[in-house]
């Protein structure tokens, strides 16, 4: 596949999270989702693709930590399992589980502040 097959126009293709501490950020996204990484040394880390080597995102430790950016969503097949899952990996529920239209979901920080979500469809 070429690398112009890859990528879908218009479409969000790259996600880079800031962080403030590179390896702390692996950690808790692995622990919390099972995320796989591309690491290239300590300046920066990609977020590999589920069941790939392709990247959707990365981790960089020399941006800025600011509320009030875009909300990335992600999805769960078992919403209540993915805030213990959280929690777990020490990670701050910001909005407890919610119904909104077609679903519920939940807001948490990552260690480094970062504001997510997570969805489940009803």
């Amino acid at each position: 596949m070429s690398e112009a097959e890859q990528h879908t126009h218009h479409a969000i293709d790259y996600v880079e999270l800031p962080v403030t501490d590179l390896e702390e950020a692996k950690r808790f996204y692995t622990e919390a989702f099972g995320w796989e990484f591309n690491d290239y040394g300590p300046t920066y880390a990609g977020i590999r693709s589920p069941g790939g080597e392709s990247e959707v995102g990365g981790l960089d430790p020399g941006g800025e930590v600011r509320g009030g950016g875009p909300l990335v969503l992600l999805h769960s097949q078992d919403l209540d399992r993915t805030v213990e899952a959280v929690r777990d990996a020490g990670g701050r529920i910001l909005q407890a589980p919610y119904a909104f239209p077609g679903g519920r979901r939940f807001h948490f920080a990552d260690p480094s502040g970062n504001e997510l979500g997570v969805y489940a469809d009803s």
